[in-house]
């Protein structure tokens, strides 16, 4: 698929069902020492495994564009006791800004028509793209929330999928925060959230606010038929703290928020995140 980034990355993630868990583990040796990316082999994605393994890509690249800065965090005693996610930094900036290029401009068209090859192969460059740049920077609330919607439930049937096999995609568990969750760090950098909305739409945007990134992600779901929130993904208020208590769990990702989080800004997040429109 055209969504993880699995290649470009030191990241593993793991689904235990019989303890309602999903989470991930890193390390610098989990980073494949080759990878054949093909564009050809996603040609045959339905529509909604497009969608969700998209914006998978969108959500990494826009979150490593937006962690805590490098620079901001404290100076371990030697560099191989940094983490593999470091903050935001400028070559992780590279990769992940090409990525959310890639996304806002060729995501509509690989779920409109799975034979654009040209999409196709934009995408699945995106995907390695990001992957090198949030494997470098790392990511943050949206997917901290991501790992509960999935984990906590095995009860919504995807569209597109295999019916057999009832599941909340990934993609589909990041991006449904993702709106509310930059809405809350827009005033710790407001600038590089207005980086990101203009890379997504490829011109510039005049007078940004908190809503101006939420609003165009919202548009980009619409358009390609991601669910309309957390509760379509089978889930109500009555959930939430369940939610934020496995979102808390997922310090390693929360610590590259750019602003602190708190157990109650989750839980304003994923209410806020119930219904998107």
């Amino acid at each position: 698929t055209a969504g993880t980034g699995a290649e470009a990355t030191t990241v593993a993630i793991l689904d235990i069902p019989d303890q309602k868990i999903k989470t991930g583990i890193s390390h610098q040796y989990l980073r494949p020492d080759r990878g054949l990316v093909d564009p050809l082999l996603t040609t045959t994605m339905p529509p909604e495994v497009t969608s969700s393994c998209g914006l998978d890509v969108v959500c990494h690249a826009a979150e490593s564009f937006l962690t805590k800065p490098y620079d901001a965090r404290p100076k371990p005693d030697s560099p191989d006791d940094r983490p593999p996610y470091q903050g935001a930094n400028p070559i992780a900036d590279m990769w992940s800004g090409k990525a959310l290029e890639f996304g806002g401009k060729y995501l509509r068209r690989a779920v409109k028509d799975g034979e654009d090859v040209e999409a196709r192969g934009a995408m699945m460059l995106g995907a390695s793209l990001a992957g090198v740049g949030f494997g470098s920077a790392g990511v943050h609330i949206p997917h901290a929330c991501a790992y509960p919607i999935a984990g906590l439930k095995h009860e919504w049937q995807p569209p597109g999928y295999p019916d057999d096999h009832p599941f909340i995609p990934h993609g589909w568990s990041v991006i449904v925060t993702a709106p509310a969750a930059f809405r809350f760090t827009y005033d710790a950098m407001p600038e590089r959230h207005r980086e990101v909305a203009e890379l997504l739409v490829g011109e510039r945007i005049e007078r940004p606010d908190e809503n101006t990134l939420p609003d165009i992600l919202i548009s980009l779901m619409k358009d390609i038929g991601a669910p309309s929130g957390v509760r379509e993904l089978g889930y109500t208020e009555d959930d939430i703290d369940a939610l934020v208590e496995g979102a808390m769990k997922q310090q390693r990702l929360l610590v590259g928020s750019p602003k602190d989080v708190t157990e109650e800004d989750l839980a304003s997040i994923l209410r806020e995140s119930m219904e998107n429109w």
